[in-house]
């Protein structure tokens, strides 16, 4: 059903006239979501946006006793480069952020955490790369909080 579910998504979506890149961002990330659920893991938020409208986590599972902060990155094609250089530096500062708002709205402080990168070129072929503990941008702060 979960294919079938994002095949309607992303119809609706052409129909509203949605851009190109969003729709392709948001099939990268059923695809990430539908990975790591086969992987054992349960999804419990998905574009998580901080209260200030900057910073946004696409997707947020539960593996064991660790809460997971996955990153999508999507690309159609290779050219401009591997679509995982795109988590630099002030992006992981911005998903460090973002994630301390998750972890102190859901009352998670003391559960271990991490954060992964899962990236994806969507051609004739899919070519996907998992990077567990891919970034620890604001691990110290979140142990102290």
């Amino acid at each position: 059903m979960g294919r079938w579910l994002d095949r309607q998504r992303q119809a609706a979506r052409r129909r509203l006239g949605i851009a190109a890149h969003l729709q392709l961002a948001e099939r990268g990330e059923d695809w990430a979501q539908r990975f790591v659920q086969e992987m054992g893991w349960i999804v419990v938020a998905r574009n998580y946006r901080r209260k200030g409208g900057q910073g946004e986590i696409d997707l947020v599972a539960v593996e064991g006793d660790t809460l997971v902060f996955v990153e999508v990155k999507t690309r159609s094609s290779a050219e401009t480069g591997e679509p995982e250089r795109a988590v630099h530096r002030a992006k992981e500062k911005l998903l460090g952020r973002t994630a301390e708002e998750y972890i102190r709205m859901a009352t998670l402080e003391g559960m271990a955490i991490r954060f992964d990168v899962v990236s994806l070129v969507m051609g004739e072929t899919t070519k996907v790369e998992y990077l567990r503990d891919a970034f620890y941008p604001v691990r110290q702060q979140l142990l102290e909080s």
